[in-house]
């Protein structure tokens, strides 16, 4: 059976929400379509005025068709299957949130394209090294990250390392919140 295509999960969204238009609705939920969205195609470009979009809960492999969401701040692609965070480049002068955690993301190649990324959950992904982690660093205004269930925080948070923490303070040092928990520092450690 072919998945919902984003024209078709727009009409359901159109009939739930009579009084609005899809064109000019600042935030758009397109979660868990039966059967799931495996492909974001250029009808995404339509909602220009949209500044939150969810498509969590689908099939979606790949990130596209971004191009003409100009107003977009929080983006929604949990619980997909994605791969690479190839396509955000789009929304690299306006996303402040990602929310991507449970899908299949082991490396974090044009991160740095999202220049005023503030938050980012990134749960249960497959990142594995520090290498791929420090891309992050390029973030300046990355201030939350939720980082639980990749392996390289699994492999620092249990066991006798147990040192996760401590490695992504030292790493990330505008960080607020990692994790669910804020972040105290310091004063001497603030003025760095």
């Amino acid at each position: 059976m072919p998945g919902t295509s984003i024209k078709d999960a727009l009409a359901k969204w159109q009939a739930e929400h009579p009084e609005e238009k899809a064109a000019e609705a600042e935030k758009i939920s397109l979660i868990g379509q039966l059967p799931p969205i495996e492909k974001m195609d250029a009808t995404l470009n339509t909602f220009a005025v949209c500044t939150h979009l969810s498509l969590s809960s689908n099939a979606i492999e790949k990130i596209s068709s971004l191009g003409g969401l100009k107003n977009l701040k929080i983006l929604s692609l949990g619980r997909n299957n994605i791969k690479s965070l190839a396509g955000l480049e789009a929304v690299g002068d306006t996303l402040e949130q990602l929310w991507m955690s449970y899908n299949l993301v082991e490396k974090l190649r044009g991160i740095a394209t999202l220049r005023k990324l503030k938050i980012l959950y990134f749960t249960n992904n497959k990142v594995s090294d520090w290498g791929e982690f420090m891309k992050l660093a390029e973030l300046t205004c990355l201030g939350e990250l939720n980082f639980v269930g990749n392996p390289l925080q699994e492999r620092h948070a249990e066991g006798t390392d147990n040192d996760w923490r401590d490695q992504v303070q030292t790493r990330l040092r505008k960080l607020r919140k990692l994790d669910g928990v804020p972040i105290v520092r310091a004063e001497a450690d603030d003025e760095d």
